[in-house]
């Protein structure tokens, strides 16, 4: 079993995936409404926008697509990256927060890791915990 993010936006998701590929490489595939089959009962929207998205990297799969039922502002989500490499994922952690806002810097924690916390560009709040022992992954 895995468990997979999918995230929505409002007209801006290519742009989203497009940072997200730069942060975390890997393959993007993009299918825009236009290049889409017609569905009956999915909303016309417009033809430039991402129907499906998929972005996979070491680890990560991450699938996105514009909808107009998206909210303006991501809320109550928070993604969580957990790993041992402190130095790509602090690599991570800084290209995340450009143009978003740090809301708790990495720093060592009670528990012995470090953690950080942010919000992106695209109001997607990410949580970073570097140190974890394989075990407790």
């Amino acid at each position: 079993m895995n468990l997979e993010v999918y995230l929505y936006f409002k007209g801006n998701c290519r742009h989203a995936m497009e940072f997200y590929k730069e942060v975390f490489g890997g393959e993007l595939h993009i299918v825009t409404v236009a290049e889409a089959p017609e569905v009956d009962g999915m909303p016309m929207t417009d033809k430039n926008w991402v129907m499906h998205s998929t972005l996979r990297s070491d680890g990560i799969k991450l699938m996105a697509s514009d909808s107009p039922k998206a909210s303006d502002h991501a809320a109550k989500i928070e993604i969580s990256i957990v790993g041992h490499d402190e130095l790509e994922l602090r690599r991570i952690f800084a290209k995340l927060s450009e143009g978003g806002k740090v809301r708790m810097p990495l720093e060592k924690q009670f528990w012995g890791d470090i953690f950080g916390a942010l919000e992106d560009k695209f109001g997607i709040a990410w949580n970073m915990n570097i140190g974890m022992a394989p075990e407790r992954l």
